[in-house]
């Protein structure tokens, strides 16, 4: 006659590391979940809309300006590359002439609160000296920066009459300063000439020179 099976019971010890590792296993925190990060404007893709604040308090949309040819400045009066191109190089006037074309322009300070060239009153005593006329938008957070991908001051986006980032860059190919007048490529008053043409901007892209954007932590 065949011996009856006994049920196979785990031994206490068994059991105990079972419920440990069970215990551990509850207890352990779950992984991060991914950041993800915002999409960056491209060109040829339409420029992405926000709204910012300017220095006397006033709202800028860009939507508001569709059927003209913008310019985006990133924009730091701290910044050493900031002040050569505002006093004496390619940015110099270079907003007020494009205006009297019927041209938007905007400067765009990213960065944080007490980082370097931030606060209402360094940018004020900066567009008063340089004779900025046209406005300069405060995005503390950083995220129409980063909706960009603004990575130096100044880097540059000019944006169509249909609403399309037509190029973005340096403000020319001059980094050191150096280059001679008939060497300097200026990027982007030739694609606003483009545009104003009805033209395809030659350089659509070009390598932004400059100081870091002074974002702050996420």
């Amino acid at each position: 006659m065949a011996r009856a099976r006994l049920p196979v019971v785990p031994s206490l010890l068994a059991l105990a590391l079972s419920g440990a590792a069970g215990l551990a296993l509850a207890q352990s925190p779950l992984p991060a979940a991914p950041v993800q990060e915002p999409e960056v404007a491209e060109v040829g893709q339409p420029a992405p809309d926000f709204t910012l604040t300017d220095l006397e308090g006033k709202e800028f949309k860009l939507s508001d300006h569709k059927d003209k040819i913008v310019v985006l400045e990133w924009f730091n009066p701290g910044c050493p590359f900031v002040v050569r191109n505002h006093e004496k190089d390619s940015l110099k006037d270079t907003a007020a002439e494009l205006a009297k074309q019927g041209i938007v322009w905007v400067a765009i300070n990213s960065g944080a609160p007490g980082q370097q060239g931030t606060g209402r009153e360094t940018n004020q005593k900066a567009a008063g000296k340089w004779g900025m006329k046209h406005p300069i938008l405060l995005d503390e957070k950083g995220l129409v920066g980063r909706k960009y991908g603004a990575k130096t001051t100044p880097h540059m986006f000019v944006i169509d009459a249909q609403g399309v980032l037509a190029y973005a860059g340096g403000i020319d190919n001059d980094p050191s300063g150096e280059l001679g007048q008939g060497e300097r490529a200026l990027y982007v008053r030739e694609a606003v000439a483009a545009l104003l043409e009805g033209e395809k901007v030659k350089t659509p892209t070009s390598k932004p020179y400059g100081c870091s954007v002074k974002y702050g932590k996420r």
